[in-house]
């Protein structure tokens, strides 16, 4: 489980676009959307990007570990 509390809406912008790359069609425009939705939710909640990131990443494609 993670440490981080990530909004609804940031889980389900990323689902989709881990959909989206295992699919192959992944645009820049969603994976951009992502990427400013995270560094949102990096700056609202005080802690690093890089860090919320791997663990959004970690949550959405491994949420049994």
């Amino acid at each position: 489980m993670s440490d981080f509390e990530f909004p609804d809406d940031l889980l389900a912008a990323e689902r989709e676009a881990w959909a989206a790359i295992q699919a192959g069609t992944l645009t820049p425009e969603l994976a951009g959307a992502v990427q400013d939705r995270l560094t949102a939710y990096a700056t609202e909640a005080r802690v690093d990007r890089y860090k919320a990131e791997m663990a959004l990443k970690r949550t959405v494609r491994h949420p049994e570990g």
